[in-house]
């Protein structure tokens, strides 16, 4: 594909929505309309282009972000559709870093929706300019005026209507009408790809004259001159209209909403014309700051010239090798030059750039090199990961980084065969890389290895990805909540003997115990107490063992014992039948006599929450909490979101990212950490217990 070597020509852009919104089927159309692809791929038949991966095609959404490229009346886009459901956030938000701009797709009939609220957060956050396109404005229910007024109401934002549909045209056909050119434009042909245009009937004009005056204000902000005539009743030129509106854009004061369908081929076209006249070109982006190795700071501007600078914002394992996507903001790049990085844990690293590809979607083709102002995939980087700062060697810089989201539910996972645990852990180490978002830890308690994401889809996705680029088969289910064994009153003088005689040389060891519970979370101590000689202290360390060993499994349902305290004060021996053996057993006996006499019970672990919900969900949210034997502990305000801060037993909340989803339409998000352990209710006590005999 030809490049205009201008980067005044360039569009880096994002595609962003919530999920279903239309976002792959507009992306399809604007590759056909432009000749970048020759058919359009359709979502609901599995064939879309930017969906390439199995699991997109499979699942009927976007997973992870694709990129592409296509002409444009002279000029690039640079396009990067991205995955709307909110599993896969982190994929919009590492986009968001290094675009210029971006279309915000909206369904005509719902409007803002909770996704549409998360994208807009991260669009603010890198202070990107933003088109809005109204899509599925066929659809029955479909309302341009609801929609706009959504995204004041939810998003705080000031659209500025540029085309708006109209179910019958000009033989009965549908069109958009266009308010700054003042045309009709109709769309027939080989799937909407032929444009009529033409001047705008009075008779259609004259319905449109509140949202043309809306317009003309909006462009009245930015240029006194353009006001004064405005206000006297002078049209202005187009152009005017454009280069006023520009400025409100880049501005992000405003934002240009257009009005169409994707699926039914109405609006894109003028939508394209809104990215080239609208949206900036890498140069029209304020310098980025970055941070020098001496603790100053520089302004990283796009420029052609100067040292190296990339930031690094994803990595993929293509066809089993590991490449590196990038965005160039200063010089250029060449097969075989070395960059230089400081990784996030402050080491100093030098690789060499084996190849440079230029992507469309699935595709990829080697390049000579890489200007500024691009977007490319990077091979040979072995140890750059996502939020790298690649530089000229002896020129290190740093851009903020990406930081990865905290994942939100945990499910243990295990391989369908026992013999590939070790082929499982290989291969999740190199999804990991992949995907910041993931977490892999193994439970010191259960012994389970838990891989923690987005959500269910996000896991179920990596799991098939597992299976399809590795070859190892899983199997996902509900971590097992840790719970602990304790005692809630002392006994003293518990006493056991273990004497065995089976001819020859016997067993023998009696031990004498104090048995106690602590302060919670104090853990166990062990005194040794011992006075005179009736137990010899060279078995002392054999008693220490036993304990430990015992209280592995406690007496009630197998769990670990915890916070209490044993003091050793006498015991007896046997000159002959004495050893470490038996008192190992004669320790780890007496302490489960003990502790069945202490009056034990069953801890569980509490998590510590900060939750994240619009006002409008805050009393179903705090419901749902007393339910869940939760404590509301205090609450905050961040903006136009509610921050609740609470306790609740692990037990409650192991899949409550999905449950708050659907509390919340989506549009809640939390946090999680384990605080401490508490006392679990008898009742519910019982049932823990019951579970294991179930089985037996």
């Amino acid at each position: 594909m030809t490049k205009p070597s201008p980067l005044s020509h360039v569009r880096n852009i994002g595609i962003a929505a919530h999920v279903d919104a239309g976002k792959t089927t507009l992306t399809e159309r604007i590759l056909f309309y432009t000749g970048a692809s020759h058919k359009i791929g359709e979502v609901h038949d599995g064939a879309a282009h930017m969906d390439y991966m199995a699991e997109e095609q499979r699942h009927g959404i976007t997973i992870t972000s694709a990129v592409t490229k296509a002409p444009w009346r002279g000029h690039l886009l640079q396009i990067v559709d991205t995955p709307g459901h909110v599993d896969f956030t982190v994929e919009v938000e590492r986009s968001m870093r290094v675009l210029d701009g971006a279309i915000l797709v909206l369904d005509g009939v719902r409007g803002v929706e909770p996704q549409t609220e998360t994208v807009w957060r991260q669009r603010c956050r890198f202070n990107l300019p933003v088109l809005i396109f109204v899509n599925k404005m066929d659809r029955p229910g479909a309302d341009f005026g609801q929609a706009l007024a959504s995204v004041r109401q939810r998003l705080g934002a000031e659209p500025v209507p540029v085309t708006l549909p109209l179910a019958e045209g000009p033989g009965g056909r549908p069109a958009v009408v266009h308010l700054i050119e003042r045309r009709l434009l109709g769309f027939t042909g080989d799937q909407g790809s032929d444009l009529i245009d033409e001047p705008c009937p009075d008779v259609i004009w004259d319905q449109f004259a509140s949202q043309r005056e809306a317009l003309l204000l909006a462009c009245a902000e930015q240029d006194d001159d353009l006001a004064d005539r405005v206000l006297s009743g002078e049209e202005p030129e187009p152009a005017e209209l454009w280069a006023a509106l520009r400025r409100g854009t880049l501005a992000g004061t405003h934002f240009p909403c257009f009005g169409g369908s994707a699926l039914r081929n109405l609006g894109v076209q003028p939508l394209l014309d809104g990215v080239v006249k609208l949206l900036p070109a890498p140069l029209d982006r304020p310098p980025s700051q970055a941070l020098r190795p001496d603790g100053g700071t520089e302004e990283v501007a796009m420029d052609a010239k100067g040292t190296l600078v990339a930031l690094a914002f994803k990595v993929q394992m293509w066809e089993g090798r590991r490449h590196v996507f990038a965005r160039l903001y200063r010089n250029h790049l060449k097969p075989g030059d070395k960059v230089q990085f400081l990784t996030a844990d402050g080491r100093i690293l030098t690789e060499q750039v084996a190849r440079i590809f230029e992507v469309d979607a699935g595709r990829k083709t080697k390049l000579d090199q890489a200007q500024a102002g691009e977007i490319v995939l990077l091979a040979g980087l072995r140890h750059a990961t996502t939020g790298d700062t690649l530089c000229a060697p002896g020129h290190l810089l740093r851009l903020e980084r990406i930081e990865a989201r905290e994942p939100v539910l945990g499910l243990a996972i295990e391989p369908t065969a026992r013999t590939e645990e070790e082929k499982l852990l290989e291969a999740l180490q190199k999804v990991l890389e992949e995907d910041p978002t993931l977490r892999l830890e193994r439970d010191q308690a259960t012994s389970e290895i838990i891989l923690s994401g987005a959500g269910q889809i996000h896991l179920e996705a990596t799991c098939e990805k597992l299976a399809r680029k590795f070859g190892v088969e899983v199997n996902l289910k509900p971590v097992k909540v840790p719970y602990r064994e304790t005692i809630k009153r002392p006994v003293q003088g518990v006493v056991y003997r273990h004497k065995k005689q089976s001819g020859g040389r016997g067993q023998f060891a009696e031990v004498h115990f104090d048995v106690s519970p602590r302060e919670r979370g104090a853990g166990y101590e062990f005194e040794n107490a011992l006075v005179g000689m009736n137990v010899p202290r060279n078995f002392v360390p054999a008693v220490e063992k036993g304990l430990n060993e015992a209280l592995k499994v406690g007496v009630l349902a197998g769990f670990p014992l915890v916070d209490l305290r044993v003091r050793f004060y006498d015991g007896k021996s046997h000159e002959v039948d004495s050893s470490e053996m038996a008192f190992k057993i004669a320790a780890s006996m007496c302490l489960k006599k003990g502790v069945q006499e202490a009056n034990p019970t069953l801890l569980e672990p509490i998590m510590k929450l900060e939750i994240f919900v619009p006002e409008d969900s805050m009393g179903d949210v705090m419901g749902d909490l007393n339910s869940r034997r939760g404590r509301v502990l205090g609450m905050d305000t961040q903006g136009r979101i509610q921050v609740i801060k609470a306790q609740a037993p692990m037990s409650e909340v192991l899949k409550y990212a999905i449950d708050l989803n659907a509390l919340t339409a989506g549009r809640g998000t939390f946090k999680a950490e384990f605080s401490h352990y508490e006392e679990l209710p008898a009742q519910l006590a019982e049932k823990v217990i019951a579970e294991p005999k179930k089985t037996e």
